[in-house]
């Protein structure tokens, strides 16, 4: 259809009759407050203190989601420069209770949480300072195809040993190592309820746990 046979919409039908008529607006004291508008000295509508609440409480609510913007990006660089600094600390272990000890150090100075613990499944030897798992067990800490799990589960307790009941919340990876493979749990335990929770992602601690594998590998269980 053309223009010229494009029938006006009922907005636009709206603006002509205010146009034509504008006191059926600036005569209505009313309609104007329920806009939030008012007719200054000059016969001109302005701004009322109505509107200038909504567009000051709007300016509010901005800034308030900038400034959490900026806050929770501030906090991710943050923790990610802390786990690089921590990746370096890891590689430079001499053996698996060392590694073990590093993990554990990291996560209490450059964390702030209670410990951290590297678990592996059994039956065969577990190294020193390592948490002996039974056959299955990762699965049932994780879930048969969980990779990671973050938040708080109470079963999973008992992998931070006599620090166990300071754990609120925890961060849980799954862990590959050797060959054939060997499955564990490298697990990290927050004092804070919220330290951890489902709905954040566990890519940094997964790449923890990459880290740990690689360097774990380099040397067989004595």
């Amino acid at each position: 259809m053309s223009d010229a046979k494009r029938k006006p919409s009922a907005a636009e039908d709206l603006r002509r009759v205010l146009r034509e008529h504008p006191h059926l607006i600036r005569d209505d004291e009313e309609l104007l407050a329920d806009l939030g508008l008012r007719v200054d000295a000059a016969n001109i509508v302005d701004f009322g203190p109505a509107a200038l609440a909504r567009v000051h409480a709007a300016h509010k609510r901005e800034s308030r989601a900038r400034k959490h913007l900026e806050a929770t990006a501030r906090a991710n660089f943050a923790a990610q420069a802390q786990t690089h600094a921590a990746v370096i600390d890891l590689l430079e272990a001499r053996n698996h209770s060392d590694l073990a000890r590093r993990i554990d150090d990291m996560a209490t100075l450059r964390f702030g949480l209670v410990g951290a613990t590297l678990a592996i499944e059994g039956p065969e030897r577990v190294p020193a300072g390592w948490h002996a798992l039974v056959e299955g067990q990762t699965d049932l800490i994780l879930g048969p195809q969980g990779l990671a799990r973050m938040g708080f589960h109470a079963p999973a307790r008992g992998l931070f040993g006599a620090r166990g009941e300071q754990v609120k919340s925890m961060a849980m990876v799954r862990v590959a190592i050797w060959e054939p493979a060997r499955q564990g749990v490298l697990a990290f335990g927050s004092p804070d309820e919220q330290g951890f929770t489902g709905d954040m992602g566990a890519e940094l601690v997964a790449f923890l746990a990459r880290v740990v594998e690689r360097t774990a590998e380099r040397w067989p269980v004595l």
